[in-house]
């Protein structure tokens, strides 16, 4: 629960440093004075949205901080989760916002996302403020009611897997009945294109021989006649280099008894000699292997042709590419031909996906309308006491059209405050005192479901006075005594002087601009404020009466 709240620079705050206590507390004050931006400092640590604009004029930030006893109320597990520091006993939650915009929240001193400030906030405390009285005409509201008060999270929790699981059935199937219907309009298209590429009869790195072969035929009358010249040039009868160089080597080998070097040069001569003459032989033979093929020209040809055409056709380079694209067009036939088993499959599949998931359902609404049987029951019995004898209030379960990720029922809470009204929906017929009446009716019940440790009411009371009032407060007086703090801001006497706990909000002016205090009332101060709050701004004899008087009960 919450034990302390410092904030600065916030608003119309300066510096605000309050403790607060387990039970019942009431804040008071006049209209203006601050005590909404109180609690729009604790929606910042609840994970609201920053607004750089609520920073007090001329700070260059704000900070809120606000200290938690968790003691007794199992939330390890959120902070290992986490990763958060937790000693068991007390919580530290900061955010700070800058004049820039920019902001900062730490959990523990941890620095922490606004996810994790939500999710902490939503175990830690509950803002009941007038605006949620509009909650009761919306069905999902209704709804969480009925399953907090069913303590259904468990089985709420395997209906949402049951209902995730069918819902993924159902898209497989989807996507596999949209994939098989476009596959059979590409079927004879696809069929084509494979047969196209399979008389084709393509071959891996065929295109690059072919091409090879193409340039080679391409230009056979211009290779051999060069062949034949290079050839002529090493070996003929009257001027071949081969001749020459068997002479030279004659003439050096002449030489070996005057100049010894001359069998050396005649020797090196000798070897380039048999190397020209094994290249004169290649040559000639290759001279006589080279011949212009015009039919083998046109096959190459008209095949790379073939090739050229498909690739362009495919928008692809190679003719591995068109093979793979041919596997593909197979690949894809193939699966055509399977697919109404494969959908049968998946429609089974989807089926019983769908049946686990009616059958989740069937047992979560077999518990809400245990549930609403009971709220039907608890709401009369508070309800009366708080001035409506006659009230029908009425829970209606009826069938949604199609589960969804809420289950398979719809919730209508009715209510008439007449015995022989007839029942409609809640928020077109109860008047605002006795919505305020029906919706801390619901609060008391379901902090008995759960384990929230604080909640605050923010003018519950509106539409209520006298011993109405008395009562409401009454029943926030037996919330809080369940190790459970609540905190009412009011405008009502009856509810203030029931409080265990009692703190004013007020606004002083002063030179620099208006601030916002709160301060936690004595005795005689509470005496005070409640009788300003019977009387008005002048204090009369009277009025202090009437404020002991209600102050009594607690001091007896």
């Amino acid at each position: 629960m919450l034990k302390s709240l410092f904030i600065q620079n916030y608003a119309l705050i300066d510096t605000l440093d309050i403790r607060f206590e387990p039970g019942f507390s009431v804040i008071t004050g006049e209209t203006g004075a601050g005590k909404s931006i109180i609690l729009g400092a604790i929606g910042l640590l609840l994970g609201q949205r920053a607004d750089s604009k609520a920073i007090k004029n001329g700070a260059p930030k704000c900070v809120i901080e606000a200290t938690f006893d968790l003691s007794a109320y199992g939330m390890e597990d959120f902070f290992t989760r986490n990763d958060l520091e937790f000693d068991g006993k007390e919580c530290i939650v900061r955010r700070e916002i800058t004049a820039a915009g920019k902001s900062r929240a730490f959990i523990n001193d941890t620095p922490a996302s606004v996810a994790q400030l939500k999710e902490l906030g939503e175990m830690l405390i509950d803002v009941h403020s007038q605006h949620q009285n509009l909650l009761l005409n919306k069905e999902n509201f209704q709804l969480k009611v009925i399953d907090i008060l069913a303590r259904d999270k468990e089985e709420l929790q395997r209906y949402k897997e049951c209902y995730s699981t069918y819902k993924t059935a159902e898209k497989t199937l989807r996507q596999a009945q949209q994939e098989a219907e476009k596959a059979r309009e590409e079927e004879d298209y696809l069929a084509f294109q494979l047969e196209q590429l399979d008389n084709a009869a393509l071959k891996s790195g065929e295109q690059e021989e072919l091409e090879k072969e193409q340039e080679l035929l391409s230009h056979a009358e211009e290779i051999k006649q060069v062949l034949y010249q290079t050839g002529q040039m090493l070996d003929n009868d009257q001027n071949g280099i081969l001749d020459a160089l068997k002479e030279a080597r004659h003439l050096l080998a002449g030489l070996a008894k005057a100049y010894p070097d001359g069998n050396e040069l005649a020797t090196r001569m000798e070897s380039c000699y048999i190397e020209l003459k094994d290249l004169a032989g290649e040559i000639s033979g290759r001279a006589e292997q080279t011949e212009f093929n015009p039919e083998r020209l046109d096959y190459v040809t008209e095949r790379l042709n073939t090739i050229y055409d498909l690739e362009q056709k495919h928008r692809v380079d190679t003719v591995d590419e068109l093979l793979s694209i041919a596997d593909d067009c197979r690949r894809k036939l193939d699966s055509i031909a399977h697919s109404d088993a494969h959908l049968q499959a998946l429609q089974a599949e989807r089926d019983k996906t769908r049946e686990a998931m009616c059958a989740q359902a069937a047992r979560l609404t077999a518990l809400r309308r245990k549930s609403a049987a009971q709220t039907e029951i608890q709401m009369r019995e508070r309800l009366i006491p708080m001035g409506i004898p006659n009230v029908q209030f009425k829970v209606e379960l009826a069938p949604k059209e199609e589960p969804d990720e809420t289950g398979a029922d719809k919730i209508n809470f009715l209510f008439s405050a007449n015995r022989n009204g007839q029942l409609q929906p809640i928020a077109q017929v109860a008047s605002g005192g006795e919505i305020a009446r029906v919706m801390l009716s619901l609060k008391a019940m379901i902090s008995g479901a759960v384990k929230l440790p604080t909640i605050i009411f923010d003018e519950i009371d509106t539409g209520v006075s006298g011993s109405i009032a008395e009562k409401m407060a009454r029943i926030m007086q037996e919330m809080g005594a369940r190790n459970r703090q609540v905190i009412s801001i009011t405008h009502l006497p009856q509810i203030a002087a029931l409080g265990t706990t009692h703190y004013k909000v007020y606004k002083e002016d002063r030179p620099e601009g208006t601030a916002s205090h709160i301060v936690r009332l004595d005795e005689q101060g509470r005496v005070e404020e409640i009788a300003h709050m019977l009387s008005g701004a002048t204090l009369t004899e009277a009025a202090i009466d009437n404020a002991k008087a209600l102050l009594n009960p607690q001091h007896k």
